[in-house]
């Protein structure tokens, strides 16, 4: 059995708040080539999630919040934010289900924010996302601002 206790989210947390990333995946799948890749996914606001899809393979995502606060984002394929979803540990809103091929991020809300996520597996590095070309790469200034922007038209 696999426990998910709040002491290992903390321990998560701890590493991902010293990370460059401002985040860290703590695997529960022994492989990637297991056909579920389940993990937390433990953030603090300033990490960037290049926007990206799963397509070739199609793979559908999962995400539950488990502590914390995160905007889950769909994006149009002009770059467009279409539908958004602020999951909250605390208020209820507990998870969303990403279809295959379709464009999606998420911004952490909340230091220390805790996720479930669930992705069809296997995971091939090469082949698992399709980042979005009119999004910012990672660990560039335009990638902060890139999510700023988006948390202001949302107004949130």
């Amino acid at each position: 059995m696999i426990k998910i206790s709040d002491k290992l989210i903390r321990q998560v947390a701890a590493k991902a708040r010293n990370s460059k990333r401002k985040r860290l995946n703590y695997n529960f799948h022994k492989s990637y080539n297991e056909k579920v890749q389940r993990l937390l996914n433990v953030a603090y606001p300033g990490t960037y999630i290049r926007p990206h899809k799963h397509e070739n393979p199609d793979k559908v995502e999962v995400f539950i919040i488990l502590k914390g606060k995160v905007l889950i984002v769909e994006f149009s394929d002009k770059g467009k934010a279409r539908d958004y979803c602020i999951l909250d540990a605390k208020k209820g809103s507990r998870g969303v289900e990403i279809p295959a091929r379709v464009w999606h991020s998420f911004i952490c809300l909340e230091a220390g924010s805790c996720l479930y996520e669930l992705k069809e597996g296997p995971y091939e590095p090469i082949s698992d996302k399709n980042f979005a070309l009119w999004a910012p790469v990672e660990g560039t200034k335009e990638a902060t601002v890139f999510n700023e922007r988006i948390v202001e038209s949302l107004s949130i």
